[in-house]
């Protein structure tokens, strides 16, 4: 996949860079998300301990027996760990396909009070490993400012004011999701037709992953050139809209369709491990499309939160 459909953002120079510079990039990142909805973000200020960290738990957590990791099993609509056969992402596509070949950690915020900080949900955390919660309390610390900022460029691209999205952004929706994707040596070979992650778009308004290289990695769909790998840089972030952005946008920008292919076979041991922030916006924002000339297509208004949970429940099989 070509560089010119999914571009490199430094965000360093989108900070400090003179005017003419700032809308250069404003620009790359509106045909980018016009053409896949894909960009991938250096200078983004993340110290690369803290996701390495985070993955070390995460593994510690996800390579337990099933035994130790049940007390926190995820109900209908909570957080925390879901197993093998919990969903299946090519559901909300119509596609029939077996249930995604992933166990995911899942956290979010916590009812917003007088507190600065949420305090994160699940309730119950595991006591092994006792630095998953800490390190990842960190991270998406770090997600959150790094999305705000990801929605003020956004904002620029589209020629509106810079808090046009972040002023729907001040007590936001926000899950994190700590993707398991074990090794076919863990869990046998995959079902004809079955994925780590089946083909789908995600539903808020942006994600940012940081994720591993792999055989069964990240593939992007775009309408010219069809199913891709997913171009890497280990300094960067992944950084893809939704569809609440997409609605947002009167369907001016595409809401990024990917899939993670299944286990390689002639990889047996690949497992990899991603990190991805979903960010959606105040959970009664009403999202309503541009108006011509910026969007192309007039939504029907939808509510964040709402729209989000109702598309969720539509990939969900436990």
């Amino acid at each position: 996949m070509s560089a010119t459909t999914i571009p490199t953002i430094d965000l360093s120079l989108w900070r400090t860079g003179e005017r003419q510079g700032r809308d250069r990039i404003a620009m790359l990142v509106d045909q980018a998300l016009e053409r896949a909805g894909f960009l991938l973000v250096t200078g983004h200020g993340v110290h690369p301990d803290v996701p390495a960290a985070l993955r070390t738990a995460a593994r510690a957590f996800f390579h337990q027996p099933a035994d130790a990791k049940l007390p926190y099993l995820a109900g209908t609509g909570q957080y925390g760990w879901r197993g093998p056969g919990a969903v299946a992402a090519g559901r909300t596509e119509g596609m029939a396909t077996p249930p995604d070949l992933v166990e995911t950690w899942s956290a979010a915020p916590g009812p917003y009070d007088t507190a600065a900080e949420p305090e994160l949900l699940p309730v119950s955390w595991p006591s092994q490993p006792p630095a998953l919660r800490p390190v990842l309390q960190q991270y998406v610390r770090s997600m959150r400012a790094l999305a705000d900022e990801l929605l003020r460029l956004l904002a620029a691209a589209l020629r509106q004011q810079l808090d046009f999205f972040t002023r729907h952004a001040i007590r936001p929706d926000w899950t994190l999701n700590l993707n398991w994707y074990p090794a076919i040596s863990t869990i046998g070979a995959p079902l004809p037709g079955q994925f780590r992650v089946g083909p789908h778009t995600d539903f808020g308004t942006i994600t940012i992953l940081d994720r591993q290289p792999g055989k069964g990695g990240l593939q992007v769909h775009t309408e010219d050139v069809g199913w891709q790998d997913a171009p890497y840089d280990p300094e960067a972030l992944t950084v893809n809209i939704g569809d609440l952005m997409a609605r947002w946008t009167g369907d001016r920008w595409r809401s990024g369709r990917h899939r993670v292919l299944a286990p390689p076979a002639d990889t047996p041991s690949e497992e990899l491990l991603s990190l991805v922030y979903f960010y959606d916006c105040d959970p009664h924002t009403v999202v309503d499309s541009l108006p011509a000339p910026i969007g192309r297509v007039t939504h029907h208004p939808v509510t964040a939160r709402a729209y989000v949970r109702s598309k969720i429940a539509g990939i969900a099989l436990t």
